[in-house]
């Protein structure tokens, strides 16, 4: 298993978590495994995390519901309790905002339950990821919104490789530049496959699963 290192902000709550070696995602072959498991999991940092994204939104942004993928629940609903506290412009204050999750059927499609359409349907939406790196899971998150009749009205990751989706800015506490020489490869065009290096692990919002 590769060496974890550490990348600090100021916040001694907000770090991120790196192993450098041969990853495959669903999407792509990387250098990197970003991994977010505690920042998701655990209350101390899901808030610390929280309080860093909050400050795109907190003063200009009405958002009514907040679309957690990747397991970022515990994160959305610390993002929530941000936003409806009577801070000083805060645009969401005393207001109920809704946090919830998709359901996935065939193909990676999403779906929302009837019970939960009238959380998206006319409602400002935040799209929440814990990282954002081909954009396609987001893209397809947002898609959901507009298929319900929602208004998507931001995008926020932990970890992210692109500054837009679908012409939204994607907002994210990390990016390419805290590790330097980040790399992300179609699988079919990977050099480090070319080079005869064996894959490390499978890397998804779950995780690291060894080979």
């Amino acid at each position: 298993m590769a060496t974890e290192l550490k990348i600090r902000t100021k916040n001694r709550d907000v770090f991120l978590r790196v192993r450098k070696g041969h990853f495959a995602t669903m999407h792509s072959h990387t250098n990197y495994f970003i991994d977010v498991t505690t920042q998701k999991m655990r209350l101390s940092e899901a808030k610390a995390v929280a309080k860093e994204l909050v400050n795109n939104y907190r003063a200009n942004t009405i958002i009514d519901s907040i679309l957690c993928i990747d397991g970022m629940e515990v994160v959305g609903t610390c993002i929530a309790d941000e936003l409806t506290q009577d801070h000083y412009l805060n645009m969401n204050a005393h207001q109920t905002i809704y946090v919830i999750s998709p359901e996935f059927i065939s193909g990676g499609q999403m779906m929302f339950r009837d019970n939960l359409v009238p959380m998206l349907a006319g409602k400002n939406v935040l799209v929440l990821a814990a990282s954002v790196t081909t954009g396609k899971s987001a893209l397809a998150a947002m898609d959901a919104v507009n298929y319900y009749g929602g208004n998507v009205v931001g995008v926020s990751a932990i970890f992210a490789t692109v500054d837009e989706c679908d012409g939204h800015p994607v907002n994210s506490i990390f990016d390419p530049n805290d590790l330097g020489d980040y790399q992300s490869y179609k699988p079919n065009k990977c050099p480090i496959c070319e080079r005869g290096e064996k894959i490390e692990a499978l890397v998804n919002s779950f995780g690291y699963s060894a080979l």
